[in-house]
């Protein structure tokens, strides 16, 4: 995936925990692992809104691009 996912270092450094940030967001533990792992297709803007809001951080921290062009095989 051309988007690298930077959640848990994040979560780290702020002191929290996954279940305590899916608790403030209100999303399951599922969804915030997919996330984590990198392996997600799609978020909603409204979930990295509170993300965002509950880590005190910016989209740019937690999302990054590698530089590379990422082509979904059909």
């Amino acid at each position: 995936m051309a988007i690298r996912v930077y959640l848990d270092e994040i979560l780290k450094e702020r002191h929290m925990t996954s279940k305590e940030l899916c608790r403030l967001v209100n999303i399951t533990e599922a969804n915030l692992s997919i996330l984590r792992s990198g392996r997600a297709k799609g978020v909603r803007f409204g979930t990295i809104n509170k993300i965002c809001y509950y880590l005190q951080c910016d989209v740019g921290d937690i999302l990054k691009f590698d530089g590379k062009l990422d082509e979904e095989e059909s």
